[in-house]
């Protein structure tokens, strides 16, 4: 039977990823299961340079845009109550959860 429950987390907002952090934060500290993180993973940038039209018979100009992609990882003990109560956080729409059972 598994005993660990890994929680990836990411999301393009970084503010909406450690509201939902904070929420599995607390229900762990109130059920007082064992838990490892969160532990910050490098965060992805992805930029793309798109040619600004019209530029006319000048200079090429360039706009970047930029997304940056926050992770995070959770280590918990995989607890049947903490479980449950993790299936009904609110979780925004930008973030996503995957649950690994270890």
């Amino acid at each position: 039977m598994p005993n660990k429950a890994r929680i990836r987390l990411w999301s393009t907002n970084v503010n909406d990823l450690n509201y939902v952090v904070n929420q599995i934060r607390a229900i762990v500290e109130k059920t007082g299961v064992n838990m490892k993180g969160p532990i910050p993973l490098p965060t992805r940038r992805m930029e793309v340079p798109v040619l600004k039209l019209p530029h006319g018979e000048g200079r090429k100009k360039w706009e970047k845009w930029e997304m940056s992609l926050h992770k995070r990882v959770i280590d918990i003990a995989a607890d049947e109550r903490v479980m449950r109560q993790l299936m009904r956080v609110k979780v925004p729409e930008d973030v996503y959860i995957e649950i690994q059972l270890i």
